[in-house]
């Protein structure tokens, strides 16, 4: 006979406290009492796996596994196929700013590192046209894999005009700010730009790269940088639609008087410089 886990007995002073003879369900409880445990701070290091949910609480796998569907599906924790479930640290972005994913994530409180595919000068004419240089014009290349944790984030290929670059390379990028360097390096500092953003069908190598499990899409955001007019950078990134949001902030001006017609409309927020 086939031995499954299921109500596993712990010590009373170790189990968290289900109340078993309750209408509510057991799954219910247990949702409950982990959002509580999230709000507290108990995870901050860890988020326990399954089976450690299974012994800790007492209750069967599926139970488990239906709390997990719950949390994930709110998007409290994230997790792929084999993989222990973690907290989900979102990464928030306000559009209409300036902003640095790298110190964004480490604004999260995630550890920043990258994998660097390739740093490297070549000629590319797509990327040359939108920097608005000639097709021939040398340009360093850097592409990585981002990382925000312990999980993939984003694929980031980022196009510099050769002149301006080349003091960048040899420099290490795994854990460095390509804006820091640039502004030590080259004095090169970005004052404004625009984006382009759009949700796109992952490919399977996509997949692969960033471990994205089944049914999330990716953000694919295309940043111009310019320094006095100049473009000094042209970035494609592809960020996970699981960890990435991008929040606008928008007011209603003015309040009807009392009796009358509704005077107040929607207007958008005064256009501020965005990269």
């Amino acid at each position: 006979m086939r031995t499954t886990i299921r109500d596993v007995a712990l010590p009373a002073a170790r189990r968290p406290a289900l109340d078993r003879k309750s209408p509510v369900p057991l799954w219910s409880q247990l949702l409950d009492d982990l959002r509580r445990r999230v709000g507290e701070g108990d995870f901050e290091d860890r988020f326990p796996s399954e089976l450690e949910l299974v012994e800790e609480y007492g209750v069967s796998r599926n139970t488990v596994r239906e709390v997990l569907r719950r949390l994930r599906d709110e998007g409290t924790v994230v997790a792929g196929r084999g993989r222990r479930p973690q907290l989900n640290r979102e990464i928030r972005q306000p559009l209409g700013a300036f902003y640095s994913l790298y110190e964004s994530i480490e604004a999260a409180g995630l550890h920043q590192r990258s994998v660097v595919r390739r740093f490297e000068v070549r000629t590319d004419a797509a990327a040359s046209r939108k920097l608005e240089v000639p097709t021939a014009t040398p340009l360093v290349v850097l592409e990585r894999i981002r990382f925000g944790g312990d999980e993939p984030l984003a694929l980031d290929t980022v196009y510099l005009p050769g002149d301006l670059a080349r003091p960048l390379l040899g420099a290490e990028l795994a854990t460095t700010s390509l804006y820091q360097l640039l502004a030590e390096r080259t004095g090169v500092r970005l004052t404004d730009g625009e984006e382009v953003l759009r949700a796109v069908e992952p490919t399977d190598t996509d997949r692969r790269d960033l471990e994205l499990p089944e049914g999330v899409a990716l953000l694919a955001i295309e940043r111009l940088g310019r320094m006095g007019g100049r473009a000094v950078e042209w970035r494609h990134t592809l960020v996970r639609g699981d960890r990435f949001s991008l929040v606008a902030s928008f007011s209603l001006r003015g309040v009807p008087e009392p009796g009358g017609a509704l005077s107040s409309r929607f207007s958008p927020a005064p256009r501020r410089r965005t990269v």
